[in-house]
């Protein structure tokens, strides 16, 4: 008899235990439910993305990306690539190169791309009357046609201007003067009285990010750079340096600065590399600091507004690698894509608050690796790419506004339907 009570014991406290446990679980059902009902019920929208996993088409001849540092979208929705071809490629990568096999080889460095994904025109490389650079870097379209390309290799001191068709049209700065001219910057030396070399040079540049050209005032703004530790402002025509600045407005200084702590004060210069200087709709300069995991608002003169910060914890090659405005007519979004953490930030553009992320870190589509360079249609669809072993083009078709419900969305993935 007391067996069976000590059975009967045993079997309550276990449907007791049984039933707290259920209780738990439902509770934490309710608890995500009631999270994802508060979200969907603030109010607060993004623009929701869709990868597209058939675009492009794939290359001829048997071709394939290197390292891919740059795109652009152009006036006629044709998608812009330059990449660091058979350079970036390892020898099991390019076999027809080498003459080992019967694949792949490097394709041309620049390559334009229809909607459709169909490659339309590639060039590039060194040629007669240029410096091409050493490791090319970002490519901008200006609103006359012309093909815009810096370089962040050690003696890139130097951007080009090209036609649509690779036609050479204009150097500015001579490839080498900054690493030589001024070869002591590093500790200091050569900040000698009235000396204009490194990032206070009027005619040579320090391993140029990326290029934006100003429509209204014919300027092109030049995120410099990788050596260099500011923004400069040309005359886009003549290539004449009409003006430059570095963080908050200040004069550039090129005296070395520990690496970035999350806990120090913000520094007053830059970190290396300036990777973007882009121009919004208002006119307004934003230049991301990427190291420094902050975005730097400022007048095209150089006054500086207002700064964010994203994820902040982010060291290495830091989060804020380059950015998109949304196509609305007050670009309400900016997209920053981020090559340490392998996503996309989705930012209110009024308050430079973030809203929601999407991406993670892989190889299959939706994901990243590197993700380095962002643009975007007149449809409001991105186009990504990544550089180091990612060597990859990707586009996010938007799919309208979503009301945000995670933070982090994860890698967006649609595929085909089985046929």
């Amino acid at each position: 008899m007391g067996n069976l009570k000590k059975l009967g014991s045993r079997k309550n406290l276990l449907i007791g235990t049984g039933f707290v446990a259920l209780l738990a679980a439902l509770g934490i059902t309710q608890a995500v439910v009631d999270k994802t009902v508060a979200a969907q019920t603030t109010g607060m929208m993004a623009p929701h993305f869709e990868v597209d996993p058939l675009w492009p088409k794939p290359l001829p001849n048997h071709w394939v990306l290197g390292s891919t540092i740059g795109v652009f979208v152009d006036t006629d929705d044709h998608v812009w690539i330059i990449h660091r071809s058979s350079a970036t490629l390892n020898n099991n990568e390019k076999p027809l190169e080498l003459k080992t096999g019967e694949c792949c080889a490097g394709a041309p460095p620049v390559l334009e791309f229809d909607q459709e994904g169909n490659l339309l025109r590639h060039w590039g490389g060194p040629g007669e009357g240029f410096e091409w650079p050493d490791s090319n870097h970002g490519i901008f379209i200006d609103y006359k046609g012309n093909v815009w390309i810096g370089g962040n290799g050690g003696p890139d001191s130097q951007i080009l201007k090209f036609t649509k068709d690779g036609k050479f049209l204009m150097q500015i700065g001579k490839k080498g003067a900054r690493r030589d001219a001024n070869a002591g910057a590093g500790t200091g030396e050569g900040q000698v009285a009235g000396y204009k070399g490194g990032s206070n040079d009027t005619e040579n540049f320090g391993r140029v990010a990326k290029i934006w050209v100003d429509r209204q005032a014919n300027e092109a703004y030049i995120a410099d750079g990788y050596l260099n530790k500011r923004v400069a402002v040309l005359d886009a025509d003549t290539g004449k340096m009409k003006r430059w600045w570095g963080a908050y407005g200040n004069r550039p200084d090129d005296t070395p600065m520990p690496p970035y702590d999350p806990a120090a004060a913000p520094t007053q210069q830059f970190h290396n590399p300036v990777h973007c200087a882009d121009m919004s709709v208002d006119r307004v300069i934003y230049v991301c600091d990427r190291a420094g995991d902050r975005l730097q608002l400022f007048t095209p003169e150089g006054k500086f507004i207002k700064e964010a910060f994203y994820e902040t914890n982010t060291k290495n090659a830091g989060s804020v690698w380059d950015i998109a405005f949304s196509k609305d007519p007050q670009q309400k979004y900016i997209f920053i894509a981020d090559g340490v953490n392998e996503k996309v930030k989705i930012i209110d553009r009024a308050t430079l608050t973030e809203l929601t992320t999407f991406g993670d870190g892989g190889r299959q589509p939706g994901q990243f690796y590197g993700v380095h360079s962002i643009a975007i249609d007149s449809k409001g669809n991105l186009y990504t790419t990544e550089t180091y072993e990612g060597k990859r083009l990707q586009r996010f078709m938007l799919k309208g506004m979503a009301p945000v419900t995670a933070m982090n969305q994860g890698a967006l993935a649609t595929w085909p339907k089985a046929r």
